[in-house]
């Protein structure tokens, strides 16, 4: 395997033993992504498909825009520390299981970012880490069906 990172776009992917629609409506919606999306916690809804959370590493504003297609299962976020600043620079993608040769009635969860060239490598190397990790959270929220706690 190689060692070889992306410099411009980072990917986190995981398996959910979920229909893809189930896991295509956590996904998609603003209020239940700020049970996992650890830069934009406690959402509420500030205007049409936009919402505003709390960042759990410095606890300012993260503002997003949800932007759903879900004949594809793809749902494109804009984020920014205000609403005037939102870029697109975040895709999750529902693949179904028998795409990649698992069972129906399971399917893959993928977050994919692209890199501002001007952001400085700790805070890339740290947004990195958290999407492999948010994958976990995504995981126990879409197969146990709610929110509190992830347990083992």
């Amino acid at each position: 395997m190689s060692s070889y990172q992306d410099p411009y776009c980072h990917t986190a992917s995981i398996e959910v033993d979920a229909a893809p629609e189930d896991a295509f409506g956590w996904m998609a919606d603003g209020l239940r992504q700020g049970e996992w999306a650890l830069g934009s916690l406690n959402r509420e809804t500030v205007g049409d498909d936009l919402f505003r959370g709390l960042s759990w590493f410095d606890a300012g504003d993260t503002f997003v825009r949800i932007t759903a297609e879900r004949e594809r299962l793809m749902i494109h976020y804009e984020v920014g520390r205000s609403p005037e600043a939102v870029l697109p620079r975040t895709v999750a993608r529902v693949v179904p299981g028998p795409v990649v040769g698992l069972p129906e009635g399971r399917c893959l969860v993928t977050l994919m970012v692209w890199r501002d060239v001007n952001q400085p490598e700790e805070r890339w190397r740290q947004q990195c880490i958290v999407h492999k990790a948010e994958m976990y959270r995504i995981r126990h929220l879409v197969e146990s069906g709610g929110g509190g706690p992830a347990r083992a």
